[in-house]
């Protein structure tokens, strides 16, 4: 059945989650090194969807599924619960759309698709802001409050920015009930690290960290053409992402990398 099947069940759903599980495992980055964080997350959608939508079988066709969850089982890797204490578990949330509630359906996907009950940090990255304007304390607050309540709930340990200079991370810092505990700084705007920021880092004891992320890692467009690419004479256009995790499963003791995988959430705008 395969593509006849995906597309059929793509059509009468209302949600589309995607996990590519561990793409340490199944060869997602061996066969070539992306150019750029975008062109790894669109490799990334098409493999696991042109995958999946090969297993689909003929059974299926006539399930009726709202939620439709799109992965690669032999992909899913999660976390033995004896060597939880020796990782740290790390996320990015890139938020597609404007709605601050997704980052609670975010973190509860991460967690259950990694088989733990709590991320040691995530990382925001709020929807880009219309032309002309600036990013304000004002539209980040609604966001930095859902992460709060994940904080007070014991889903987060610790929650961080990215792009934040220094008067915005010091309006935030001064506003917000848990801190920030590190903020993202992209090296291709700024070679050097700022002095008035890299002074009040220091001085209230938050990480700057490095990224080569863009502004939009997946926009709507890119994320419908994939789609369309992996299940041919499927309605993409009709496909909304919603939001788009980056998660890294880190051994503490050795630095390295265990485990890497994305996680998309998207949903069906028929109106």
């Amino acid at each position: 059945m395969g593509t006849d099947g995906a597309r059929a069940l793509l059509e009468r759903a209302t949600t589309l989650t995607l996990q590519t599980g561990n793409l340490l495992n199944w060869g997602c980055l061996r066969k070539k090194c992306p150019a750029t964080p975008s062109e790894e997350v669109r490799d990334c959608i098409q493999k696991t969807l042109t995958e999946w939508s090969s297993k689909i079988g003929p059974n299926l066709n006539q399930e009726i599924v709202e939620v439709l969850e799109c992965s690669v089982a032999q992909a899913i890797e999660k976390i033995n619960p004896e060597e939880r204490d020796e990782l740290k578990v790390s996320a990015k949330l890139f938020l597609i759309g404007s709605n601050s509630s997704w980052i609670r359906d975010a973190v509860d996907l991460a967690c259950s698709a990694l088989g733990v009950t709590q991320l040691d940090s995530v990382i925001i990255a709020p929807p880009p802001v219309e032309d002309g304007t600036s990013l304000s304390l004002e539209y980040l607050q609604p966001y930095w409050q859902e992460l709060e309540n994940l904080v007070e709930n014991k889903k987060i340990a610790a929650i961080g920015t990215s792009d934040l200079d220094k008067t915005l991370l010091e309006q935030l810092y001064l506003w917000a009930q848990v801190k920030p505990s590190s903020n993202q700084v992209n090296l291709a705007s700024c070679c050097v690290m700022p002095p008035d920021l890299t002074a009040f880092a220091k001085e209230f004891d938050i990480q700057l960290l490095t990224h080569n992320d863009p502004k939009e890692l997946l926009c709507e467009a890119s994320f419908q053409e994939v789609l369309q690419e992996s299940i041919q004479n499927t309605k993409a256009h009709e496909w909304i992402p919603l939001w788009l995790l980056r998660y890294s499963v880190i051994v503490k003791s050795r630095g390295i990398i265990k485990s890497k995988g994305y996680i998309i959430q998207a949903k069906r705008d028929i109106s």
